[in-house]
């Protein structure tokens, strides 16, 4: 009985640590979006630009556990290494292709070119978990699917046909993501931290020679060693990508030590009011800090994925409530906070 009060104890967090969970995700999902469009507006180096947020967070890593506060094995073990590379490959073709869609399209459409995301993954887990889908988890796809053909081919405004491609792709690897993650996690023995640290790192080596093969490197030695006059008032380019990287990056790393607390604070309610307060909050941030132009078209668009996605939210719930699956081939409930900064910290939702 004492075991269950101290078990009962421990999964009941208070509020206020909730709430604050909850806001910094919010807060640093909306940060990671806005600061790399920031910066993907003024560079043209978007894999270096990648490959820098990974190294500050590895740096970050380091200190940390230099000063005690996290233990991690600095001691690579190999055969863990090589366990790890379809998690490794995916996160970096996932997250190169969703910086690729941010620098083509504007910050409030990119919910709209990666909106896919919800049904690749419900496809992904029927095809590869053979989790069978009810009617009502197709219905809240089909939703989210004419959402997505709403913001691409009913909305006048002009959309960058390569930022759809790489929107598109990149929903696809979140989708395979959320799947070849939990394989990750029995290779590092279940430690979410591990899996961070790994995936960060492996993921930086290997960006380094694939910005080379794109031919980035020019651009990267102009950007570090050329002319970075700006305006009275205005950080150069180089300050700009230095100030985005130290953002993004100390996101990036705050969300993978955030993951680990214990504690369940995307429960369905929560889940939906911050899905749908961040929707709302990067279409008006993009109004606000790049003069993206919402239509109604757009506007329209927006509404639609994120009315599907929290209707999924709601019948994922009803559902777990009404049956316990006895075998573990249900699918993962898409993490509707940003993929992205999930995805960069290699942390599982």
């Amino acid at each position: 009985m004492s075991h269950q009060s101290h078990s009962h104890h421990q999964n009941s967090p208070s509020r206020a640590l909730v709430i604050g969970t909850v806001l910094f995700y919010l807060v640093a999902a909306l940060s990671m979006v806005m600061a790399n469009k920031w910066v993907l507006n003024t560079t043209d180096v978007p894999l270096f630009f990648l490959d820098t947020q990974l190294l500050i967070a590895v740096v970050l890593f380091l200190m940390a556990h230099v000063v005690g506060l996290l233990q991690l094995p600095i001691r690579l073990d190999m055969q863990v290494c090589k366990g790890l590379i379809p998690m490794v490959g995916l996160n970096v073709i996932g997250l190169s292709f969703s910086n690729y869609t941010l620098k083509y399209v504007d910050a409030s459409f990119y919910q709209v070119a990666r909106g896919m995301v919800l049904p690749f993954t419900v496809a992904t887990s029927f095809l590869l978990l053979h989790a069978r889908p009810s009617l009502r988890i197709l219905f809240a796809c089909s939703i989210v699917t004419f959402g997505f053909f709403i913001g691409v081919f009913l909305d006048g405004t002009p959309v960058s046909p390569m930022g759809i491609f790489f929107g598109v792709v990149s929903s696809m690897i979140t989708a395979l993501h959320s799947v070849v993650i939990k394989k990750a996690l029995d290779i590092v023995h279940g430690s979410a931290l591990h899996l961070s640290w790994y995936t960060n790192l492996l993921s930086a080596v290997l960006l380094a020679p694939i910005l080379v093969l794109v031919g980035e490197l020019p651009r990267v030695t102009r950007l570090l060693f050329g002319p970075n006059e700006a305006p009275v008032g205005e950080l150069s380019t180089l300050g700009t990508f230095l100030l985005g990287s130290a953002i993004t990056g100390a996101f990036g790393f705050l969300m993978s030590i955030a993951s680990l607390l214990s504690i369940k604070v995307t429960s369905p309610i929560t889940h939906m009011v911050s899905s749908a307060v961040r929707g709302v909050a990067a279409s008006l941030l993009g109004m606000w800090l790049f003069h993206d132009v919402i239509t109604t078209g757009r506007a329209s668009s927006i509404a639609t994925i994120l009315f599907g996605s929290l209707y999924y939210t709601w019948v994922k719930h009803v559902e777990s409530q009404a049956a316990k699956p006895a075998n573990g081939h249900s699918y993962e409930q898409v993490p509707l906070e940003d993929a992205e900064a999930g995805k960069a910290s290699g942390k599982p939702e």
